[in-house]
């Protein structure tokens, strides 16, 4: 905590109202407040950039004060790291697509699914962001190249929002790599696009890490749970011999009856056998493991 606020110390004023500190954590109210502190700086990207570092940072760090008194399992302040980043991220998306397409533009076609920690709500205090840009396009929109670029210009944009140092520190590190294509791939995927990457080019880690992605921030319809669910329909790599394999050693304690490491890895390991088998039609399999 001594380093953090070494780090930050704007957030001393944080240790003034005691009762405020130790609120349970509201995403609802981090959301308007976040929403009330960009507007107050809306048309200055620098400050913009600065009042979600500020914001984030006092977020956390009250998080921080709750978890050394005692109030949250490590559970909790994974649920609440993970909210956080939900918050910071569509927040983000907001205000850049205010650059993007201008003020007053409609909403964008546009979503940010989480993978990894992030997907399985698992966040750490220093865990970074594993995210995949995802947007739709009509099938008769007459500029459809332009769609792209304008969605291409948003996720760099999101992308050097979150991750640049300015004199406010950073907010995350970003992970892009499980993107359609990996590093080589486009920033950002078309929703047809990305089904079609996994449908019929995916490694099978790759459906894997899908088992864990969440929508995060942006245009609900992107739906985690059913994208994989519609990319998984035709995918039955799974063999029953290897889910019984895995059943087995899943159920594996020590003498002590205690579960052992390897039957929780095993366990996980066939989660995703049972996805890649049944995952077109087990959709209570695709929500994240917490």
């Amino acid at each position: 905590a001594a380093d953090y606020l070494t780090r930050h110390p704007i957030l001393l004023d944080e240790l003034l109202d005691a009762r405020a500190l130790m609120e349970e954590p509201d995403p609802a109210a981090w959301r308007a407040e976040l929403k009330r502190m960009l507007a107050e700086n809306a048309g200055d990207q620098e400050r913009e950039m600065d009042a979600l570092r500020h914001f984030q940072h006092a977020q956390s760090f009250r998080l921080l004060a709750q978890d050394l008194a005692g109030q949250l399992t490590v559970e909790r302040l994974a649920d609440h790291l993970s909210a956080l980043a939900d918050v910071i991220l569509d927040a983000t998306l907001s205000a850049c697509w205010a650059y993007v397409a201008g003020e007053g533009a409609p909403p964008p076609r546009f979503a940010v699914i989480g993978y990894g920690k992030l997907g399985g709500k698992e966040l750490g205090y220093a865990s970074d962001l594993d995210i995949v840009f995802v947007y739709d396009v009509a099938p008769d929109d007459p500029d459809a190249d332009g769609t792209f670029a304008r969605y291409s210009r948003l996720a760099q944009r999101m992308n050097t929002w979150l991750t640049s140092n300015t004199p406010a520190g950073q907010l995350y590190d970003t992970d892009l790599r499980l993107r359609p294509d990996g590093a080589k791939g486009l920033i950002a995927s078309s929703l047809g696009a990305f089904k079609r990457y996994q449908r019929e080019q995916a490694w099978t880690w790759e459906h894997q890490a899908l088992t864990r992605a969440r929508h995060c921030a942006g245009d609900a319809q992107f739906n985690a749970v059913t994208i994989v669910a519609e990319t998984m329909r035709h995918r039955h790599h799974a063999r029953h011999d290897g889910v019984r394999h895995f059943r087995r050693q899943a159920d594996g304690t020590d003498a002590r009856g205690h579960f052992h490491l390897g039957a929780v890895i095993n366990a996980q390991r066939l989660r995703v056998l049972r996805v890649d088998h049944h995952g077109a039609t087990v959709l209570a399999l695709h929500q994240p493991v917490t």
